[in-house]
């Protein structure tokens, strides 16, 4: 099988692209023109939910707040290539490894007490460097048509075995995927990845994104794909047209394949805003800003302030994820596994 390869300059030319990376409200990307009293967010989460998150955010405490918006690894690097003289203030993600590499690079400042205490332990890290803001639950689609329950896989793991060629997909150059190898390594160790991943080679089709995936998958292009739950969900709230043939398998058991990753939200040492900045992550995980992702359109899972999540959604309590420490999760590592077995 052939899998797009992702170019390893790519991430150090996104580093020094991102300067160049628009800011909302019309601000300068440099930092001597940006103004003072305004809050500046390098956002990796979907860029409808963080605008809405700072609209309220703003209408209830009149600080203004830019972003400027990028995917984790373009702006984990950009931050930690800018050090001390970045102009961020907060930084959002959709998935955790890229906050861990900020934190390993010594750039977060820790996080109040009062937010933390917002969210449950299991959904932040265990050194309190940065937050879980929300949640995202692994899932394989399948197309209803062509594989009966019967026939699912009890593991990720299975997706390894001869059965599975050619019948299964990612996107295996995303952050989202990535994440989930992460807590592969995590959970199994590197012996079982790396057999995991040879598996993946052989066996596996990739595509350019989780919706592209989920598309083939409903189409009968493929029999079934490993992304997350909320492109299913989201898909299903406007026409459906890419997942009306589509099932969800949640694996449970603390398996590997029933990883939830955390998406982070951290305040950076730099920032010449600290109250305003640590107010900004209260808001995101308190009643308020977790309501946002329990009413609104994301379909990504509340983490704080004993919000529910969405209705639709399976309960995060009944998807048996294994126990992961965000804070171990190791996304250089993971590039390097996956580089070697061909898959970037």
């Amino acid at each position: 099988m052939t899998f797009r390869p992702r170019a390893l300059a790519g991430l150090a030319l996104a580093a020094v692209a991102a300067l160049g990376l628009s800011a909302c409200g019309g601000s300068s990307a440099n930092q001597s023109s940006q103004d003072p009293n305004t809050l500046v967010v390098y956002n990796a989460q979907h860029e409808t939910l963080t605008k809405e998150w700072i609209d309220q955010f703003t209408a209830e405490t009149g600080i203004k707040v830019d972003y400027r918006q990028g995917d984790d690894s373009e702006m984990s690097n950009q931050i930690i290539q800018e050090g001390a003289n970045s102009p961020a203030d907060v930084f959002l993600t959709e998935n955790s490894p890229a906050m861990t590499q900020v934190e390993n690079a010594g750039l977060f400042a820790d996080i109040d007490a009062a937010t933390a205490a917002q969210v449950p332990a299991q959904y932040r890290p265990s050194t309190n460097k940065w937050t879980g803001i929300a949640a995202r639950s692994t899932v394989f689609v399948y197309n209803k048509d062509k594989v009966s329950e019967a026939q699912l896989p009890k593991s990720l793991l299975d997706l390894q075995n001869p059965e599975w060629k050619g019948r299964w997909a990612a996107s295996p150059s995303g952050a989202d995927f990535q994440a989930i190898v992460s807590a592969l390594l995590e959970t199994k160790g590197e012996d079982a990845t790396k057999a995991w991943l040879a598996g993946m080679k052989e066996n596996a089709k990739a595509y350019k994104g989780n919706v592209t995936a989920m598309k083939a998958v409903n189409t009968g292009e493929i029999d079934g794909a490993v992304i997350y739950h909320y492109y299913y969900y989201g898909d299903q709230a406007k026409t459906g047209e890419n997942s009306n043939k589509v099932g969800l398998h949640y694996f449970k058991n603390q398996d590997p394949g029933a990883f939830v990753s955390i998406s982070g939200g951290g305040v950076l040492k730099s920032s010449k805003h600290q109250e305003q900045a640590q107010a900004f992550l209260k808001f995101i995980t308190g009643k308020k800003g977790q309501e946002v992702l329990q009413k609104g359109t994301s379909f990504e899972y509340a983490v704080g302030s004993d919000v529910p999540s969405n209705e639709k959604l399976v309960p995060l309590a009944d998807l048996q994820a294994p126990a992961v420490d965000p804070a171990k999760l190791n996304s250089k590592k993971v590039t390097e596994l996956m580089t070697q077995a061909g898959l970037l």
